[in-house]
């Protein structure tokens, strides 16, 4: 039976050779003392927890789910040791900042081990998977006083912390909150309201749970202000602290009132919470008690952080759950034999049997999962280098830096949990009836894969992001900076004769995507340009993947040019082949999309409900 294995060759190959980070960490004084050697021992060490320790307990949490007594939640057989390991080695510290208590090492190698973990078993990686947004969030915008007490235990990992925003009434429409936060004389505020759909919002991993919620501030007259404007910020934990960040032994009003039975991610509970219902009074019992994080309504801005961060950690998480079913397909592919080596005649009864990897249908599916699943593992790095730059960068290349991660964010989320959704799908068909049994793990994959097409935004909420928002932003000042950074790789790509060809593709459907941007807007009429948002998103997406693709093979040709041993030249050939059919089998799906958006069709919008 295959075993999950951490792909720490490609992993090393996008970080050291086609992104060429170990050369400017070297550049950058945060980083300064990280070389390639302590870079490859960390991914290493990583990957022997998430094979070694983890991994052992993904089929367990899978089948036993998380139960439900008392009002408390019990995690899955093995859940809680590995969680102890993960906190003893210091790994949620892993890339927070040195001063309050993390390693300072940078965010590439921080994704890369979230990676690993999301494959090993993405339902128990979605417990500690929220822990650096939330220290982002925390050490950007709270008080100091609320660091004192809240921070070093999220940075440790010591306490875990969730997000709640969605409530059953709004879904994606945060502008209709009604959990309300009232002031309280302390300085405190009592929060009253119900959140759904929160991932581990009840746990026994830790003693205490840091939730971070959003709500509104009642008005002089009590009515709270409509629209995202009136949102703010609150900590809200499940135990209430000292100043020091010690436990009181108070339990605060936030009650677990249910859980979701789901089709994945048993291994963490899906959760309903009762905020201030009265299910356990606190110092008078008017509600749970809160504290104001950053300033009032202006919520939403102190969360994108960690919103933002969990888009790419949804990505980061489709896309090796996506590399895990293509790893577990190719060794069945590898092993099964069936079917006969043909002749002139047909398939010869005298010959052996032959693997069914040798079948050219078959490569082809595992083809279309390599060069979806590498394709966004280097663009989920990209994203993460992207983040270094951000926060270290000079000035000049951190607003550049800033301005990409804006506009790949939609696409670093949404492309992954559609294609590489696909190629677990495929990795099913590859084991043929047996995909489609619990004996083999590429079933699960699916399930565990399928939230993330939906959950931190669905692919209609990205796609208005990209189209409404991040290509008209600022005059288009994001799209002609990606347009820009894609041209520098087609100019050096028209260099290499092997690669022309490919380059010249991927101009002449960057050229469509600004023709079809344009289009779309041509009226000015917002209803007319977004109603084929999402042709947009996945041609954009599509765009993008050719882009990092392009990239990927240049590295990979100049590689093999330099002499390569056997088994690093079949692994790099590899890659071409991959770019080579991404080129050929899905680049010229662009075009169609964009001729939807560039003809505004209205057949979606126009549809009268009554034809249905």
């Amino acid at each position: 039976m295959w075993q999950y294995e951490a792909p720490l060759r490609d992993m090393r190959y996008v970080i050291e050779d086609v992104l060429g980070l170990p050369a400017q960490w070297a550049a950058l004084p945060a980083f300064a003392e990280l070389d390639a050697d302590t870079a490859r021992a960390v991914l290493a060490e990583a990957a022997r927890f998430a094979t070694e320790v983890l991994a052992p307990t993904n089929a367990n949490g899978d089948l036993e789910g998380c139960t439900l007594a008392d009002g408390e939640v019990r995690t899955p057989r093995g859940y809680k040791e590995a969680y102890r390991a993960f906190v003893e080695a210091g790994w949620p510290a892993l890339a927070c900042d040195p001063a309050v208590g993390g390693q300072g090492l940078p965010q590439v190698l921080n994704a890369a081990l979230y990676e690993m973990l999301a494959a090993a078993n993405h339902a128990w990686t979605m417990y500690p998977g929220l822990l650096h947004g939330a220290y982002e969030c925390l050490h950007l915008h709270a008080s100091e006083e609320l660091k004192q007490r809240y921070l070093g235990k999220v940075v440790s990992g010591e306490w875990l912390s969730t997000m709640c925003l969605t409530e059953a009434h709004a879904g994606s429409d945060l502008g209709l909150l009604a959990t309300r936060a009232t002031p309280a004389a302390d300085g405190s505020y009592r929060l009253k309201g119900t959140k759904i759909f929160i991932s581990g919002g009840e746990q026994d991993l830790t003693d205490n749970i840091v939730h971070l919620v959003l709500a509104k501030i009642p008005g002089p007259d009590g009515k709270l202000v409509p629209g995202t404007r009136g949102i703010s910020l609150f900590i809200v934990p499940k135990k209430l602290v000292d100043t020091e960040g010690r436990l009181t032994g108070e339990r605060n009003d936030v009650a677990l009132a249910g859980l979701n039975h789901k089709l994945g991610y048993r291994g963490i509970p899906n959760t309903l919470l009762n905020f201030g219902e009265g299910k356990y009074p606190v110092r008078g019992g008017a509600g749970a008690i809160g504290y104001l994080v950053g300033k009032p309504g202006e919520g939403l801005r102190c969360m994108f952080h960690m919103m933002n961060e969990a888009r790419i950690a949804v990505g980061l998480g489709a896309t090796m759950l996506g590399y895990a079913g293509y790893e577990a397909s190719l060794d069945y592919a590898r092993n099964r034999p069936q079917g006969r080596a043909m002749g002139p005649g047909g398939k010869d009864p005298a010959q052996p049997q032959i693997p069914i990897i040798r079948h050219a249908d078959v490569r082809r599916m595992l083809l279309a999962q390599k060069s979806w699943c590498e394709g966004a593992l280097a663009l989920e790095l990209y994203c993460a280098r992207l983040v270094d730059e951000l926060h270290t960068g000079a000035p000049e290349a951190a607003a550049e830096a800033g301005l990409l991660l804006e506009m790949l964010t939609p696409i670093a989320k949404s492309w992954p949990s559609e294609w590489c959704l696909e190629a677990n799908s495929l990795a099913i068909q590859v084991h043929g009836g047996y995909g489609y049994t619990r004996d083999f793990p590429v079933e699960q994959y699916w399930r565990d894969n399928r939230l993330n097409m939906i959950h931190e935004g669905t692919h209609g909420i990205q796609a208005l992001d990209l189209l409404g928002r991040k290509v008209v932003m600022d005059g288009g000042k994001g799209l002609q900076l990606l347009a820009g950074t894609i041209n520098a790789t087609i100019q050096r790509a028209l260099a290499v004769p092997e690669l022309a060809g490919f380059a010249n593709e991927l101009a002449a459907a960057l050229a469509e995507v600004g023709r079809a941007t344009k289009a779309a807007w041509a009226t000015g009429v917002a209803e007319e340009a977004l109603a084929n948002a999402v042709p947009y998103l996945q041609a954009f997406g599509h765009t993008v993947i050719a882009w990092i693709w392009l990239d990927v093979a240049l590295c990979a040709h100049a590689k093999l040019g330099q002499g390569a041993a056997a088994d690093d030249e079949a692994a790099l050939r590899g890659k071409l082949a991959a770019c080579r059919f991404f080129y050929r089998h899905d680049l010229p799906k662009v075009a169609a999309w964009l001729q939807v958006v560039a003809s505004r069709d209205d057949t979606c919008r126009t549809m009268a409900e009554e034809g249905f």
